[in-house]
Order: C-alpha cells, then structure tokens, then sequence
C-alpha cells in the first residue's frame, strides 16, 4: 500500500515538471523536535499530524534536513504529512524547503497549531490570516512571504493571570487538559479530512464550533 501512495507523489511530480507545479496538500503541524518537549502544549500541531498519519496509515519515515515527512492519500488526494526538525521559532525555514521540495505554493499548505486565544480544546479553521502571537506562524510567514494560506488552530486556552505564557506552553498540561486537547485533535484529523474531501467551507461549518 505504500508503495502505491509513493508512486502517486512521484507521478504529481512527473507531471509537474511538464504541466506546472503538482498539486500536492502539504499538512504541516507546528512543534518543537526531541523528547523534552514532546508533551508540551505548543506540540499540539505535532500531535494532530501524527493522529493523522496513524489513521490514515501514512508513515512519517522519511528525515530531511529540516523536516519529517510522511507521502500517503488522504480523501483521495495525494498529502504529505510533516512535523518540523527546526525549534518552533524558525518553522519558517521548514515548511519553505517544503514548498521547494514540492514545487507547491502557499495555497497547497495547511498548518495546525495550538492556540491560547481559544478556550482549551476549540478548535479554529480559516482560509488565511495573520500570524498572532504565535512565534511559529510569524516565522512560516515571514518565510514564505505570504499568510494567504489555510490554517488550524486548536485551543490551548491561557495560563493564570500569575502564570509566565512561556512556561505555560512549554510545561505538561493538568488531565482534565490534555483530555479535552487529545479529544481536539481527534475532531481536527477529522477536520483535515473534511477539508481535502468537501472544501474548507464544508470543513469550517462542521468543525468551528
């Protein structure tokens, strides 16, 4: 089966060196690489893309310099999955070897993230905006030069009043958390899924609740 899903990302890729540039859906979850951050609120993005490559039988195998990949088909399109090597301020040079790596543009991308602004395990869908205060979207942007491309972010919610937001995002989350946050990630896989198969307006409806 993955030889299958292989040989489609080559065959897009075949084609887009005579016709243009593949159509390929990059999905790229915002994190911090190694095991002392692995369950850390600001790897939700991380935690998502695995969810979506262990549902989907995608295997994220493949280690380039500044990135993780997975190729496979998801809702028939052909996906590849990823989770940045580089520390979540400088996401930007990650998903901007993608895009070469892919010969895609910015409207090929999805990004998933985690979010104070929502309450802990909203979930956000949108076709475009800006980056926030999130330091990794400010770095996807300003590399890529564009914020016109889709992005998910699942709620986080904020620390206490007393609480450093650093240390907040980089410390483990209290049960009841991460309960509500695993639940978020389920609901945006499904989301993803939505997405490549009815279109972002389907996907916002269902999922932006």
């Amino acid at each position: 089966m993955s030889g299958i899903r292989y040989n489609i990302i080559d065959r897009l890729r075949a084609m887009g060196s005579r016709r243009g540039r593949p159509h390929v859906r990059l999905v790229v979850g915002l994190g911090n690489p190694g095991l002392r951050y692995a369950d850390t609120r600001h790897n939700v993005g991380f935690w998502c893309v695995e969810h979506l490559a262990e549902v989907n039988s995608v295997a994220i195998s493949q280690r380039r310099r500044h990135v993780e990949i997975g190729e496979g088909v998801i809702a028939g399109q052909p996906v590849v999955l990823a989770k940045p090597r580089t520390f979540m301020n400088e996401s930007g040079r990650a998903v901007q070897s993608l895009l070469a790596r892919y010969r895609s543009s910015p409207d090929d991308l999805l990004t998933i993230y985690d979010d104070m602004d929502l309450p802990v395990g909203k979930l956000r869908l949108r076709p475009h905006g800006s980056a926030g205060g999130h330091n990794g979207m400010r770095s996807v942007v300003d590399a890529i030069g564009s914020s016109d491309f889709p992005r998910l972010r699942i709620g986080i919610g904020r620390p206490p009043s007393s609480a450093d937001e650093v240390e907040y995002v980089l410390g483990p989350m209290s049960p009841e958390d991460r309960e509500n946050v695993d639940a978020a990630v389920r609901r945006a896989s499904e989301a993803v899924v939505c997405l490549f198969a009815e279109g972002i307006d389907a996907a916002m409806d269902r999922f932006n609740r």
